[in-house]
């Protein structure tokens, strides 16, 4: 899904090349009309994360190689070598794991979506639409490539390996279920399991943290995850998208859920919009740049006849954190806790 969109892109191409969109959804939420409570807070706001940075838990640690482990793709892989790493997905997760490891000062290249203040200097090895360029990627000689298996074009991600590069792919999935297990399988494929476990005990402490900070109860407000680019293009998240995982985590109901939806984003109307009549809307910050802003979002078609609308309720916030999980989710969904409750 200019500088200030780069990362929407990557939403983009998992919408377009992951999903089939409908050009609308016609499903009706059962609902009795609620009140959520006073527990939600009226007017735009921002959800922001307290550093935009990485946060180590190792200062570079010493990795116990050879090592073999499952590359989705390729079948088992011993990585011998990790002294020039690069990490490649969508949503610029695997990057955000190696540094979160202690690991970035091994970094050479990264994507698009890796964009965090310590990342940011190294050469970018995608192209605008999320595209891998083997040959980018191969004049920084590293000696193993981190993907995901949603990484396109395959071509060049064979042409890598085939090169002698040790590639390791891993599952292109995005959600809490799966979150320990990604970082637990990076880590042990750099060599580094102790400070994998690390990482797993301080991300899964801070999803617990952001836990307490919902309202019980929360009053079951319905949320709707809106993917915007412009006026014209308006989808609204659903099961598998990971909005639904971070909506349930705050306490809320899924307008993408209770509407049905089957896939994880969907083209919506203002008919539908209405009919959702969410509570709150969460969007990317880039993507509400398109429309201008907050305050732009609220003159989407729909938006205005909705408790979300009439109570200005549209919280914002990075797109390169708030899908990404990894590392950061627990401090995405404190962020959004805040911005959300009273």
């Amino acid at each position: 899904m200019g500088a200030s969109i780069r990362s929407v892109r990557a939403l983009l191409v998992v919408v377009l090349t992951m999903v089939t969109v409908s050009a609308c959804f016609v499903t009706p939420i059962e609902q009795d009309r609620h009140s959520p409570g006073a527990h939600l807070r009226n007017g735009p706001q921002t959800a922001a994360l307290d550093g935009n940075d990485v946060t180590p838990v190792a200062d570079d640690p010493r990795s116990a190689l050879p090592v073999t482990v499952d590359s989705v793709r390729y079948g088992p892989v011993t990585v011998t070598d990790t002294s020039r790493i690069i990490a490649v997905d969508v949503s610029g997760t695997l990057g955000s794991i190696v540094f979160a490891l202690g690991m970035g000062s091994r970094v050479v290249g990264r994507d698009t979506s890796t964009a965090f203040p310590s990342a940011i200097g190294l050469p970018v090895v995608t192209n605008r639409g999320h595209s891998l360029n083997a040959e980018s990627v191969l004049a920084l000689a590293p000696t193993v490539l981190l993907v995901s298996e949603s990484t396109v074009p395959v071509t060049a991600v064979d042409q890598i390996r085939d090169s002698g590069v040790t590639v390791v792919v891993f599952p292109a999935t995005r959600d809490l279920a799966s979150n320990d297990t990604l970082m637990r399988s990076v880590a042990k494929a750099l060599g580094v399991p102790e400070a994998g476990e690390k990482l797993v005990d301080r991300t899964d402490a801070q999803i617990e943290a952001a836990r307490d900070l919902v309202p019980d109860p929360s009053g079951d407000p319905t949320m709707a995850f809106l993917y915007i680019r412009g006026r014209n293009l308006l989808l609204l998240a659903g099961p598998g998208s990971g909005a639904d995982d971070l909506i349930a985590e705050l306490g809320g109901r899924d307008a993408g859920e209770a509407a049905r939806l089957t896939g994880a984003f969907t083209a919506v109307t203002a008919e539908s919009m209405i009919t959702a009549d969410p509570d709150v809307l969460i969007v990317m910050t880039q993507g509400a740049d398109t429309v201008g802003g907050p305050d732009g979002v609220l003159t989407l078609p729909g938006i205005a006849d909705t408790e979300a609308g009439r109570n200005r309720r549209v919280v914002q916030m990075d797109e390169s954190k708030i899908l990404a999980f990894g590392p950061d989710v627990g401090l995405v969904l404190s962020a959004l806790a805040k911005a959300i409750y009273t």
